[in-house]
């Protein structure tokens, strides 16, 4: 049997294929590894992030390819087919960072009841959060549509909680309001669902394509909406963090100029349009500064101690799901023309913004 791959250039996304690997024996396996099914994953814009950063941040280190290509990581699904490990069984569901492609080999390390790491030296360089799987077989959180949220918006979630946390850290840096763009991405509510209801009176300004302000408005949790064609006509007066969701050059240098030092802080997260690595030299007010998530993590592991921020990302999340049942539809597609289709609607930003993409390599 063979397992089956979806690859793209490191340095064109737009070039992308389907490749084939001879899938190991039992006895091929690294001690105590396990062959993984990969069952679902989400795809998201996130998903683009992680490619356009995948040489900074290592993402393209976690998944081997050919010479040039890269795998794009995503979140979801895996049910264990061969395991030489004395503690984790056959059928068991793990949910955690899968390749795009339909099986994987994990060496599996520190399993406990809840979990276990994948120890494959190749994978060390990133950030550990990306090498943990957790055991959700019989986890009703993770069954049906409510393990379908999971994939698409919990990894986006904790990326909105960790902003969340750390701009009330620093009290906003002084500011009154938080402009965020890309309003309609999902990372981008989240982050405003949880300003809008535990950061009063900061207030949320989201900035939006005009063809998704009404979306962007009918999510409640915006106190104002503007399309990036008017951000010069927003009011100059007042003091601003900025959190980039999007990373376009353009509308970043835009507003600057616009804010210019009323703009205390500006924090850059993330990457979907191409023109994200162009930046205009000594732009006026704060200076972009990257958000890097992990940092987040180890710092707060430390401070809140064992189960610290599990137990207050747990209580974020639980107030945040039923929003999902009325912005979002979840959408299955299956094989690799549906894979590939809407990896290309993604990566082209044709995906509307309450659509929620489910997928599976297999047809």
């Amino acid at each position: 049997m063979n397992a089956s791959h979806f690859i793209v250039a490191r340095d064109d996304l737009k070039q992308s294929k389907f490749i084939e690997t001879a899938l190991p024996e039992s006895r091929d396996l690294p001690e105590e590894g396990v062959l993984v099914k990969v069952e679902r994953f989400a795809f998201t814009a996130n998903n683009i992030t992680y490619a356009m950063a995948g040489d900074q941040l290592k993402y393209w280190h976690l998944f081997p390819a050919p010479q040039g290509f890269g795998i794009i990581p995503v979140w979801g699904f895996g049910d264990v087919i061969v395991s030489r490990h004395p503690n984790i069984a056959e059928g068991e569901r793990l949910f955690g960072y899968f390749p795009m492609a339909t099986h994987l080999v994990i060496e599996a390390a520190d399993v406990s009841k809840r979990g276990l790491r994948d120890a494959a030296p190749h994978r060390q360089v990133a950030a550990p959060v990306y090498n943990v799987y957790s055991r959700v077989g019989g986890d009703p959180a993770f069954a049906g549509r409510q393990g379908d949220y999971q994939a698409l918006l919990r990894p986006l979630f904790m990326l909105s909680f960790l902003v969340d946390d750390f701009l009330a850290e620093n009290q906003f840096f002084g500011a009154s309001s938080a402009i965020l763009s890309s309003a309609s991405s999902k990372t981008a509510f989240g982050l405003a669902h949880l300003l809008h209801t535990q950061r009063q009176p900061v207030r949320v300004i989201g900035l939006t394509s005009a063809g998704n302000m009404e979306f962007v408005r009918s999510l409640g949790c915006y106190d104002e909406v503007v399309s990036y064609d008017a951000v010069s006509s927003m009011p100059a007066d007042r003091t601003a963090v900025f959190i980039d969701m999007a990373g376009s050059g353009k509308l970043r240098g835009d507003l600057h100029r616009h804010l210019r030092d009323r703009l205390t802080y500006s924090m850059r997260v993330g990457l979907t349009h191409m023109d994200a690595a162009r930046d205009e030299p000594d732009l006026p007010g704060a200076k972009p500064i990257w958000f890097f998530a992990p940092d987040q993590i180890r710092k707060r592991a430390k401070e809140w101690g064992p189960g610290g921020i599990e137990s207050r990302f747990g209580n974020a999340w639980g107030g945040f799901v039923p929003m999902l049942d009325r912005c979002i539809t979840v959408t299955e597609s299956h094989g690799p023309a549906a894979l590939e289709q809407v990896y290309r609607d993604t990566l082209n930003g044709r995906v509307a913004p309450d659509q929620g993409h489910i997928l599976s390599l297999a047809e």
